[in-house]
């Protein structure tokens, strides 16, 4: 069976589309409210869904996500609570679902039982930002073997031996920061992004997503590279630290305006 992400990529390039990839922490504020919001976010159009499991030591996050952890750890929130999330979101929806977390948690829980729970509950990927290159392989080969992608990050600053190893190793699509540093949402992205892309581009067929700082259609509209996905979290974590329970109309109108 093919893996919903490569099929939603091919599905897009057909149509001579990009993706539009949005991002949430699970459980903030809570488990119920996260559940309506990406209700609202499918039925708004996303292409791919990224649902973070809320820990304690997010090291790559900036200050919005940082918090979302928080407030989903202070509602109870656990990694069993997000895998009965996306079953039951499974029983409506056929999107690509992505699982952002950190390694500990998968250490944690057991490597062999967290990927057999993602298969259980339909998880497509997963993104580690904390597990390097070199070491990912133990993790790799029980995903692999169940049909789960490992979705790696390249920042712009990445050295071409790395980079050609890192895109050697990759699959699904290649998760691109745009600026360096935690994420959060940007007025300005200063980085090439142009000379950027070609680089990439120069090395492989997979699908790029840009990601780190997009907040709005206008900054999206302005990147210059093809970039066949873009993704858009803290501009969401942020409305939902706004609106709290009231917030899947808000992120609704929001991913809306994205897609009008």
């Amino acid at each position: 069976m093919s893996n919903r992400i490569d099929l939603k990529f091919q599905e897009l390039n057909k149509l001579n589309e990009k993706a539009l990839i949005t991002f949430i922490t699970a459980g903030d504020p809570n488990i119920k409210t996260s559940y309506k919001i990406i209700e609202k976010m499918i039925a708004e159009g996303i292409d791919i869904l990224e649902i973070g499991i809320p820990f304690s030591d997010p090291l790559a996050e900036g200050p919005s996500i940082e918090k979302a952890n928080y407030r989903a750890l202070n509602s109870g929130t656990t990694t069993d609570d997000v895998f009965k999330m996306v079953e039951k979101l499974r029983i409506i929806y056929d999107i690509p679902i992505l699982l952002m977390l950190y390694v500990n948690l998968i250490y944690k829980y057991g490597v062999e039982k967290f990927i057999r729970k993602c298969v259980e509950a339909g998880i497509d990927g997963l993104i580690i930002p904390d597990l390097p290159i070199e070491e990912v392989e133990e993790i790799k080969l029980y995903a692999r073997c169940n049909g789960i992608y490992i979705i790696n990050l390249v920042a712009p600053t990445t050295k071409n031996d790395r980079l050609i190893n890192i895109v050697k190793k990759s699959e699904g699509f290649i998760y691109c920061v745009s600026s360096l540093g935690v994420t959060g949402e940007r007025k300005n992205i200063t980085t090439d992004l142009a000379d950027y892309f070609y680089r990439l581009k120069s090395l492989t067929d997979i699908p790029l997503a840009l990601g780190f700082g997009l907040s709005n259609k206008k900054q999206i509209n302005g990147l210059k590279g093809n970039w066949n996905g873009y993704i858009v979290g803290s501009a969401i974590v942020n409305i939902i630290a706004q609106y709290g329970i009231e917030s899947p109309e808000y992120v609704g109108s929001f991913i809306k305006s994205l897609k009008d």
